[in-house]
């Protein structure tokens, strides 16, 4: 247990997925980011922090769940395609372990995952009746958990900004969003991409936003520079506080090639039976075109800089998780007893971190944060786990000081978003937006129910577009063709609506068909663009 108590360590993990929701078609493979994200990492930290509740372990941990992966988590259509990815997947693993017979390793690790999978399915099913987001709801309505905002659909700030409507309406969708599926107001909000620039302070102020998390230059740059660096919060002029990322500790977790997630132990993601089983063995369990796709099913262990990939073992990934938790405990040890003799109040390490990295990216992750918690509530130590909100609570006075424009991608700025490989895009919204601002003001007073339909779908339409995941998968050259079909038919749909609204001539049939494609935010006001 802790005593004489010099600090604190504050987890916050960023789950988020674009909208990708296809009645029209079981082949759209993006569909699977979500199924991925719920077996890898969803449900491992679930009933990691269930572990933990069980054995008294008192713990804080920090979590935003954005609006789109909310409103993908409450979908009947894609809860049932989940339940039948996992069925597919358990006959896999039952054929797995048949083929696999004469491997007593590999063999092994069929049955592992076909218990994984069969856990999955009853965990989804019986435990949560197909809705996880109340699972973490419980957390947070218990304590250890506090779970914060984000923007209505990732919508990137700094680049939004050309019309400041785009981002309050962002903010606005995001908070309502929030309420609607938590029961109570977010105390913080992460900020999509981390993109920040000074003029959003008074939106957050008017939702009620008190904190966000910042990249480590935004708090580093901040005028005047703070006295304790990202150990501490600032709070803007405006009185909205910004945390910053800790470096030394984000390097550790994050780098595949100094941090933790590069252990030769652990499980390598790029090799997958999608792409080594025989194809006509494989080939009903991957792309419905034939092309190999990952299953999720993988036998080798990441073993070097080699292509001979040893096969995975689960016990050495778990020794290599504990080995590493304690190294991380040791180090924030260190960190914070020597921080605490130059600070007045005791320093903060915010550690924030994608959630999809625990457990889809590095496999032992779920595993890795139960055992550090454990290590830190157990073991002596000078420091405590915290949450933002109760850093805050505990110690209100901060040095004000405006943080820096700043974003967490690449180089640290807004290159990621807007280049020459994808900037035509940013055209569009900025159009869109103004387009929405007149629709707005134009039919404020608006009665007829199907113009008011056509309005709400408007907005639904610019906030898909806005999604700053598009961007990025264009920048990062993967699934590129997907992202700018997303953006064409976004954009397209918003202006075919705008013309038949200002024409007073809906298309109810065209309404209704993507309606059902983009039925996200079902309570959305048009008017919140007046």
């Amino acid at each position: 247990m802790t005593n004489n108590l010099k600090g604190y360590v504050s987890f916050v993990l960023h789950a988020h997925l674009p909208f990708v929701h296809h009645p029209e078609s079981e082949n759209y493979l993006e569909e699977e980011w979500l199924f991925e994200a719920i077996s890898e990492t969803y449900i491992p930290l679930l009933e990691n922090f269930k572990k933990l509740e069980e054995e008294k372990v008192d713990f804080r941990i920090t979590m935003s769940i954005t609006p789109p992966l909310l409103s993908m988590l409450d979908n009947e259509l894609l809860q049932q395609r989940y339940i039948n990815y996992l069925k597919k997947h358990i006959e896999l693993c039952e054929k797995e372990v048949v083929r696999t017979k004469y491997d007593e390793r590999i063999n092994a690790l069929s049955k592992y995952y076909l218990d994984r999978y069969s856990s999955d399915l009853r965990i989804f099913k019986d435990v949560y009746n197909c809705n996880i987001i109340q699972g973490f709801k419980h957390f947070q309505d218990i304590g250890v958990l506090e779970i914060i905002a984000c923007s209505a659909t990732h919508g990137y700030s700094p680049i939004l900004y050309v019309n400041e409507k785009a981002v309050r309406a962002q903010i606005a969708v995001g908070v309502q969003t929030y309420e609607k599926y938590f029961g109570r107001k977010p105390r913080g909000i992460w900020l999509p991409e981390c993109g920040y620039v000074p003029e959003i302070d008074r939106f957050l102020k008017e939702f009620g936003i008190e904190y966000f998390i910042c990249e480590s230059h935004g708090i580093l740059y901040a005028d005047p520079t703070p006295v304790y660096g990202t150990f501490a919060p600032i709070v803007s002029p405006n009185g909205v506080i910004a945390f910053g990322r800790d470096l030394e500790s984000s390097r550790q977790v994050w780098s595949s090639v100094c941090g933790y997630p590069g252990d030769f132990n652990y499980r390598e993601f790029y090799r997958d039976i999608g792409y080594d089983a025989d194809y006509e063995y494989i080939k009903p369990y991957i792309a419905y075109n034939g092309v190999r796709v990952n299953t999720g099913i993988k036998y080798n262990r990441i073993t070097g800089k080699t292509e001979n990939k040893d096969i995975y073992n689960v016990q050495w990934a778990m020794d290599s998780a504990e080995k590493q938790a304690g190294h991380f405990f040791d180090s924030r040890q260190a960190q914070i007893t020597n921080l605490s003799n130059y600070m007045q109040t005791p320093p903060i390490v915010l550690c924030p971190y994608d959630a999809e990295l625990f457990g889809h990216w590095w496999y032992e992750g779920p595993y890795w944060l139960y055992i550090l918690f454990k290590k830190i509530y157990y073991d002596k130590s000078d420091f405590k786990l915290i949450t933002p909100s109760e850093y805050i609570d505990k110690y209100p006075e901060m040095q004000q000081s405006t943080p820096c424009r700043s974003s967490w991608g690449a180089n640290g700025y807004s290159e990621v978003w807007l280049n020459e490989l994808n900037d035509y895009s940013i055209r569009h919204m900025h159009k869109c937006c103004d387009r929405m601002v007149e629709l707005a003001n134009k039919f404020a007073n608006e009665q007829d129910s199907l113009k008011v339909k056509a309005l709400n779908q408007c907005v639904r339409e610019l906030l898909l577009a806005q999604s700053s995941d598009w961007n990025f998968i264009i920048t990062n050259g993967t699934m590129v063709d997907y992202a700018k079909r997303r953006i064409k038919d976004h954009v397209g749909r918003f202006n075919k609506l705008y013309d038949q609204i200002i024409e007073n001539n809906i298309d109810i049939n065209f309404l209704n068909d993507i309606s059902e494609k983009d039925p996200i935010f079902p309570d959305i006001d048009f008017r919140i663009y007046i």
